[in-house]
């Protein structure tokens, strides 16, 4: 049992997704902050270790597919993963919630001034998502990509402008702290995304669509920071760039 108190949180969700359950609910960031080990966050948040420990174990000796394992993709599938499904989806789904959380506002704002925050929030949140995966679409992830071909290949490629993938890795890593903190905010003034009594049905979607949004950013930031990235580093490790 030592083990699960030492390991780190992202190592447990990148071994087991179905892990990422448990931790949401004692409110355990496992994406920006997965570096930490359990014992260190239950210590910090006063949580019983025992309690979570035996719910992770519970979880991880479950027999099924524990979701897909990710761990295992080649460097640049995974990438094409990300782009396509969680790139996308901010893509597609940014332009709504920001069409409803404005209409809220009209509509709501005067009973429930709480709104116009959450909306800042929100606005900020997907302009700076909007730049985010620009530099990683057009910087990062084609270098990921000339470590995969160069390390299948046998070859010898020239060192970036960047220097080392570990800055643009650390910058990405910097903007996802940032992204974590604006949706705690958020997660404050809805209430944990409870919409008031007198919500409308545009209030309630609305909410329900920034939960979703958040889960798949915790996800999105999860495959980078615990996945991604550290094979990012071991590839320009192993070419000794």
């Amino acid at each position: 049992m030592n083990a699960i108190e030492q390991e780190t949180i992202g190592e447990y969700v990148a071994e087991d997704f179905r892990t990422a359950a448990v931790f949401s609910k004692y409110g355990i960031d496992f994406c920006c902050k997965g570096h930490r080990t359990l014992e260190e966050v239950c210590t910090t948040k006063g949580l019983d270790i025992s309690i979570i420990k035996n719910e992770i174990s519970a979880v991880m000796d479950t027999k099924g597919d524990g979701g897909i394992d990710f761990k295992s993709w080649p460097t640049d599938l995974l990438i094409d993963y990300i782009e396509k499904t969680h790139h996308r989806y901010v893509e597609e789904k940014t332009p709504t919630l920001l069409q409803f959380l404005d209409k809220l506002c009209k509509v709501h704002g005067a009973s429930h001034p709480e709104l116009f925050e959450i909306h800042d929030l929100f606005k900020g949140c997907a302009g700076e998502l909007a730049q985010h995966m620009k530099k990683e679409e057009f910087i990062l992830f084609p270098f990921i990509k000339r470590l995969v071909k160069a390390t299948m290949n046998n070859e010898v490629i020239e060192i970036p402008p960047f220097g080392t993938v570990d800055n643009p890795i650390a910058m990405m890593k910097d903007e996802h702290d940032a992204e974590g903190e604006r949706f705690r905010r958020i997660v404050e003034l809805t209430a944990n995304y409870t919409p008031p009594a007198d919500a409308c049905n545009t209030y309630r979607v609305t909410f329900s669509m920034l939960q979703e949004f958040e889960q798949d950013l915790h996800k999105h930031i999860h495959l980078e920071n615990n996945i991604l990235f550290p094979k990012a580093q071991e590839l320009e490790k192993a070419l000794s760039i």
